[in-house]
């Protein structure tokens, strides 16, 4: 059998059979894109609820004095 024959018959739908149909790493770069998206959304709603709540004791703060 020669070399190119060996190929077609075994290695080829190997290699198709073992990388063809994996979607792993598509689905890993789904997840950390939610993850980076859920970790924005995060920080940006602490950032405003923190400029919020510091007004909102400022002006507690002053009416108390």
């Amino acid at each position: 059998m020669d070399l190119i024959a060996y190929w077609q018959r075994y290695c080829a739908p190997f290699l198709r059979a073992r990388f063809g149909r994996t979607e792993g790493g598509a689905s890993l770069v789904e997840y950390a894109f939610l993850v980076a998206l859920i970790a924005i959304v995060c920080i940006l709603a602490i950032t405003f609820v923190g400029t919020a709540a510091s007004a909102k004791y400022s002006s507690v703060g002053s009416a108390l004095t």
